[in-house]
């Protein structure tokens, strides 16, 4: 039997930070990860998984506990190894327009999916590359913290051409 562990691999944004993680609950352990997610300290997570997702992994109640903690959340659902459809793409400027505020006032932005690579890396790369980096070095630094973010050409392309 695999043991996971909750992954967060974190990298500097202008004056602030930038996580990505697992999701609460994937080692089988909601609340230990919950707690290691807040004690990172994000003013604000995105979560790039499906309900139903986090629904299996016991973290259905993520957008209220982290509420709770003072926490602000963005849900923006995307299927395992895919990019935004449209409904989530539309919802996409609102999120990245707080993230970049938290960011400029060097806050902490954690964005999550089940492996804490392929969305959330997209997403974190999206991020870097509306920031101002080229796709190309966005990722290499991305990678140098994560070495499996950004999973298929389909991320890729959505995050590196905004």
């Amino acid at each position: 039997m695999e043991l996971l562990m909750f992954r967060l691999a974190e990298l500097r944004a202008g004056a602030g930070w930038l996580g990505l993680s697992s999701l609460p609950g994937r080692n089988g352990n909601y609340q230990t990860d919950l707690a290691q997610m807040l004690a990172w300290r994000p003013q604000l997570v995105l979560s790039m998984t499906e309900m139903k997702e986090m629904e299996l992994f016991g973290a259905k109640s993520l957008g209220s506990d982290l509420s709770k903690a003072n926490v602000e959340w963005r849900h923006l659902p995307i299927a395992d190894f895919g990019a935004p459809e449209p409904a989530t793409a539309a919802n996409w400027p609102e999120a990245s327009k707080k993230a970049h505020a938290i960011l400029a006032s060097g806050g902490r932005v954690l964005v999550h999916c089940k492996g804490g690579c392929g969305r959330s890396g997209m997403a974190v790369l999206r991020l870097l590359v509306e920031r101002g980096e080229s796709p190309e070095e966005a990722l290499a630094s991305l990678r140098r913290e994560n070495p499996d973010a950004v999973e298929t050409k389909e991320q890729y392309l959505w995050a590196a051409h905004p």
